[in-house]
């Protein structure tokens, strides 16, 4: 048969093809990476290794919650520009067969001499990095917690790989060589942080191993206390946190603090334990989606989801302006709550239950104009004055998701990032600066005050099916990015959920970011009006945008400050006890899916 320019391509079988160089067959791939697919385990996490530890212990047996709790150990070590094992782990767990997820705060107190009075009299309008915004390291009581309450794994197991990775060291990949590159600006100024990351006196390069001994000795000192402890696995993990929060670990922190001109004392971190909450969650069209409480930013995506469910999202056309525009309005007043009202949920304020009761949604929701972009801060009477900026610092997170055949989930989103406090020498890892995101003003619901809580950024989020075809399904998704974390998560799970995309192309899709209000970093900058987007987003849809009133700014096609998105759960709803699980991974960053 001979073809010509205007017959169809001959499509036969085997290894011929008589009409065309190549069959032309197969579509263009749907996204640059694929969504991965398996029916035992599935992890999505910041970095490979991070991703590989966590596999490593489901192949072994474990559950989610295990491989977690390991994954989360390896990311204070793999991870260190990006979290610290002094630094915060907030989390969200679901138990496999549960209708209720749990969650984990993993956010330390500031000790309890710290008021706003004495703060300015220490340092007047300024919030120094280091000591003075010291708060109780979270991170190593978060991990034991989900492990004592969640788990099923001894600590020392768990804790092994990154023991190792700690102290045999790992060669740096290209962005990984990049960030600390970038982050020395800050930290170089510390000789602690200095010698370790910076070891040869300059940044790292791509392929320098990072060895950090102090942080293995820190790690192995818990392991050990554990296994000291005897054969009962509780009484271990007790053992372990009474290690790092009681003894000599608690002893050397508190005299640096102190020296420093920090806040801590013994009884605030032998008195610390992160709280394990019901997480609060809303109904989204077939899904219940929870995160974190108003100790963070996670009430934000649900007021936002909120807002949305009453629009319908489903028939407008997917990326336009129409769209894009709604989405940046319901984030606009969420975050415009969060300022009002979001602070500590454990002292006086406005409570979860009122920012998600339907009276007060509806009324937000109607402040809503289609065709105009709103005012900034809507919800409050009176803009704050901008305060100048100041500095670069990264201030940025990590995340990462595992889930099991057997329904078990879990999100964890470890942060703070090594600029924003020196190593303590010896112990290899710092004191939680996220006193930065406390306010000096007494009378905002997120001052500083003694053992209150700042107010995270970080903020990971679990969604179940509870309706229609969804029922059944489970998917943990989280993102880093301060501002941009619930940002970012809310449209990847929108562009699953609502507009059908596979995982992978969900997390790959041209995102935007509002920026229309008080930043949460002191000294907490506002962007009026602004919306930044990427590039790929079409210039007609940008053009929309700018004239309904948004303040754009324009992003490359692949930004990395518009977060790196993490999902991981079922593809489907489980079919007679068989899972079909995905992970997917954000092309932005260094994410990385594994799975079986």
């Amino acid at each position: 048969m001979t073809a010509t320019p205007d017959s169809p391509p001959a499509t036969g079988g085997g290894m011929r093809n008589e009409a065309s160089p190549t069959p032309n067959i197969f579509p263009p791939p749907e996204s640059m990476r694929p969504t991965l697919v398996g029916d035992r385990w599935m992890v999505s996490a910041g970095h490979p290794l991070v991703a590989e530890v966590a596999g490593a212990v489901l192949e072994a047996g474990g559950t989610a919650i295990d491989a977690g709790v390991a994954g989360g150990f390896a990311s204070n070590v793999v991870q260190a520009d990006m979290c610290n094992l002094g630094g915060v782990a907030p989390m969200v767990v679901r138990p496999a067969g549960s209708e209720q997820a749990y969650a984990i705060s993993g956010v330390g107190w500031w000790g309890r001499s710290a008021t706003p009075e004495a703060f300015r009299a220490r340092h007047g309008d300024d919030m120094p990095l280091g000591a003075p915004v010291g708060v109780v390291p979270a991170a190593v009581d978060a991990w034991i917690t989900a492990l004592a309450r969640f788990g099923t794994r001894r600590l020392g197991e768990l804790i092994a790989p990154a023991i190792a990775l700690a102290a045999e060291g790992f060669p740096l990949d290209h962005r990984t060589a990049t960030a600390y590159a970038l982050l020395g600006t800050g930290f170089a100024s510390w000789e602690t942080s200095r010698r370790i990351y910076w070891p040869e006196g300059r940044p790292p390069r791509v392929g320098d191993r990072l060895v950090q001994r102090d942080l293995a000795r820190t790690l192995g000192i818990l392991a050990e206390a554990e296994r000291a402890a005897g054969g009962d696995r509780a009484a271990g993990l007790e053992a372990a946190r009474a290690a790092f929060y009681e003894g000599d670990i608690a002893a050397r922190v508190v005299a640096w603090c102190r020296a420093e001109g920090g806040w801590l004392d013994a009884d605030d971190l032998a008195e610390f334990r992160s709280t394990v909450t019901p997480a609060p969650s809303v109904r989204f069209g077939d899904w219940r989606v929870f995160t974190t409480d108003t100790y963070s930013q996670g009430p934000v995506l649900l007021q936002a989801l909120s807002i949305l469910d009453g629009f319908d999202l489903a028939s407008l056309r997917r990326g336009g302006a129409d769209h894009l525009h709604l989405v940046a309005e319901a984030l606009k007043i969420g975050f415009s709550d969060r300022e009002r009202h979001y602070g500590d949920p454990d002292f006086p304020g406005t409570r979860i239950a009122e920012l998600l009761a339907d009276d007060h949604v509806a009324a937000l929701r109607g402040m809503v104009d289609p065709r105009r972009a709103l005012p900034d801060l809507p919800t409050l009477e009176a803009e704050p004055p901008t305060p100048p900026a100041r500095g670069r610092e990264r201030h940025d997170t990590t995340y990462l998701c595992v889930v099991d055949a057997a329904g078990n989930a879990f999100s964890a989103m470890p942060s703070d990032t090594i600029d924003g406090a020196p190593i303590l020498d010896g112990l290899g890892f710092f004191v939680s600066p996220r006193g930065v995101q406390s306010r000096l003003d007494p009378a905002h619901p997120a001052a500083l005050g003694p053992r209150r809580r700042p107010r995270l950024t970080p903020t990971p989020a679990l969604a179940l099916g509870v309706g229609g075809a969804e029922a059944g399904r489970a998917i943990a998704l989280g993102c880093p990015g301060g501002d941009v974390i619930v940002q970012a998560m809310l449209q990847a799970f929108l562009e699953h959920a609502v507009f059908g995309r596979l995982p992978q192309q969900a997390v790959e899709a041209p995102r935007i970011a509002t920026f229309a209000f008080p930043d949460s970093f002191f000294p907490n900058p506002h962007f009026h009006g602004r919306l930044s987007i990427e590039k790929r987003v079409p210039e007609a849809v940008r053009a929309d945008l700018a004239q309904r009133g948004h303040a754009l700014h324009v992003w490359p096609e692949w930004e990395f400050d518009a977060g790196g998105v993490c999902m991981a759960g079922d593809l489907r709803a489980p079919e007679e006890g068989e899972a079909v699980l995905f992970g997917a991974a954000d092309p932005r960053r260094t994410c990385y899916a594994r799975g079986r």
